[in-house]
């Protein structure tokens, strides 16, 4: 009798079981299929925002053409390359800090502004999926941005050549994670796209100025220097530059952005998270 009655009372634990294995199997299928459509909407709408088309394809090239040829192609105390070849170089970090600072947290700010990421979580999309789809819609930005930019460069002054491309893919891709991650982080933090905006102009010019593609270091006074050492943005640039062009291996530059990436991740992570 006692055998029966256990026999009985583990049969509906063994089924219950059974049916919530498909149970999650189906569910994140569901989520993985909800991820991709956003992911795919995502990038329908890259190519429509004029705030993409502007600060992402139009304004990198154009400011990289005008003082790419403004200091000539010989070498000095200011350059120690062909002063072309350092903005070429430098110019990808620009596609990445007007991504992250600019594009990504205006985009993400209207969202939460219209209400649209609240009915992204009522429509049953896991939150953790919008962060993936900002993520993707980021780095594709940067994809498309950096290679015309690098495709309108080659006739005019040329691409230079990689002189370590390991250590420039590193810096790439850890400069392009942690700014992509800053953005959607402060797309959630501010509260409209006017505010987004603001903010993002503030962080990216002075930034773009005196880190990337502004003058020389060597030119700068030693303030501005010191400053410019610290930028966030000026620390991606080196890590990418100096392999690029042979002028170091910017291992110390290149762990300061992998962390800043890995602490911008999961800042974003947890921000849309909540």
């Amino acid at each position: 009798m006692s055998t029966d009655t256990r026999t009985h009372t583990q049969t509906p634990t063994s089924t219950s079981t059974h049916d919530a294995t498909p149970a999650v199997g189906v569910r994140t299928r569901r989520h993985r299929s909800a991820t991709r459509r956003l992911v795919a909407a995502e990038l329908r709408l890259l190519g429509r925002d004029p705030m993409t088309l502007t600060f992402v394809l139009v304004f990198p090239v154009v400011t990289m053409l005008i003082i790419g040829g403004s200091f000539g192609t010989t070498p000095d105390e200011a350059f120690p390359v062909n002063p072309s070849h350092w903005y070429v170089a430098s110019y990808l970090t620009v596609v990445i800090g007007a991504t992250g600072l600019i594009m990504l947290p205006v985009h993400i700010a209207s969202y939460r502004e219209r209400g649209v990421l609240r009915r992204f979580a009522a429509s049953g999309f896991p939150r953790w999926s919008f962060a993936l789809a900002q993520l993707v819609v980021g780095l594709v930005a940067i994809a498309v941005a950096g290679a015309l930019l690098l495709a309108v460069a080659a006739p005019v002054y040329g691409v230079p050549a990689v002189e370590d491309p390991v250590r420039a893919a590193g810096g790439l891709v850890a400069g392009s994670v942690a700014f992509v991650s800053l953005g959607v982080l402060l797309g959630t933090l501010l509260p409209s796209a006017r505010a987004a905006q603001a903010i993002g102009l503030l962080l990216f010019f002075p930034s773009f100025l005196l880190g990337v593609g502004g003058p020389p270091p060597a030119v700068m006074s030693p303030a501005l220097r010191s400053l410019s050492d610290w930028l966030p943005l000026a620390m991606a640039n080196e890590a990418v530059r100096q392999p690029w062009l042979g002028l170091g291996n910017a291992t110390g530059t290149l762990a300061v952005v992998a962390g800043l990436a890995v602490a911008a991740t999961a800042l974003a992570a947890r921000r849309t998270a909540l």
